[in-house]
């Protein structure tokens, strides 16, 4: 297998529903790093995924994964990357045991050891019917699963969701502790965004099926930020130096995109530090420009 830099290289993907498209998307998820995959529920998200997996046959475009195009090499990319989704894709009645037993057919470099090891250190029981599992217990499997069998990509559909608090950051440390191997990639869908803040290195946003944003994520937060100001001055701020406005009855709050020609331009403007969600926040009322 050549060597690559990029995990994931996405470009000029389209799919047409009715009533929906994901309208030409690019990125790139580079190797060694976890990219945050924000957006609304029905944004387009899961269409990307199931593409990513050939699971939804697309109109347009070129997807590569480590250094790959998945189409050409399919069974070759699928040995080496594993999903891990919000709903269980495996069979209730199974146990984890069983599971195991089946994975150990299906993947030519199934780690046994490793899969127990995991099994333990999650508290599963081996004998027990998954569908008595918590859903937190659900995620635990499928994760123990994913990272038994030697997958360079990990690629997660809403995998927090619904998890309590400290269920999420177990599972965000194992996935700190996958990226230690600089080899290992992770693209994590979430509308989460407080998990991305702790643990992502990019972040690509999507809304209504197109990139808006997409860049590392130390990047995004410097350049962008959230002032605040009286109606009258707001008159001052031109349109295109802001993404959207949220008016308040006694003031207004906008996000800009570059803090430092924001500051130049405007003196005395004072800009705050912004996290994922606001930023999230903006972006989706970007059309509307000002709202409430």
């Amino acid at each position: 297998m050549k060597d690559y830099d990029n995990a994931i290289e996405i470009s000029n993907l389209t799919k047409k529903y009715d009533g929906f498209t994901l309208d030409n998307i690019s990125f790139n998820v580079p190797k060694g790093s976890i990219m945050g995959f924000i957006g609304q529920n029905g944004a387009g998200k899961t269409t990307t995924i199931r593409a990513l997996l050939n699971i939804t046959k697309i109109d347009n475009g070129t997807i590569h994964m480590l250094g790959m195009d998945i189409y050409e090499n399919e069974y070759a990319i699928k040995e080496q990357i594993a999903a891990v989704f919000d709903e269980l894709p495996f069979y209730d009645g199974f146990t984890a045991k069983t599971l195991g037993i089946m994975f150990e057919g299906l993947y030519g470099n199934w780690n046994k050891e490793q899969y127990y090891a995991y099994l333990e250190r999650f508290h599963l029981p081996l004998k027990k019917k998954i569908s008595k599992f918590s859903k937190g217990m659900k995620m635990k499997l499928q994760i123990a699963t994913a990272l038994s069998h030697g997958a360079r990509l990990l690629i997660m559909d809403e995998a927090t969701t619904g998890l309590d608090p400290v269920v999420r950051n177990e599972i965000l440390d194992i996935f700190r502790e996958f990226l230690n191997d600089e080899n290992n990639s992770i693209l994590m869908s979430s509308h989460i965004t407080s998990d991305l803040d702790k643990i992502a290195d990019s972040i690509t946003f999507i809304h209504n099926g197109k990139i808006l944003l997409t860049g590392y994520k130390d990047e995004i937060l410097e350049s962008h930020g959230l002032s605040k100001c009286s109606k009258e001055d707001f008159k001052e701020i031109h349109p295109s130096d802001y993404i959207s406005a949220r008016i308040g009855d006694y003031g207004v709050d906008f996000m800009v995109s570059d803090r430092a020609a924001c500051k130049q331009k405007y003196s005395g403007l004072l800009i705050e530090n912004t996290n994922l969600e606001e930023i999230m926040l903006f972006y989706v009322n970007k059309e509307k420009k000002e709202w409430s």
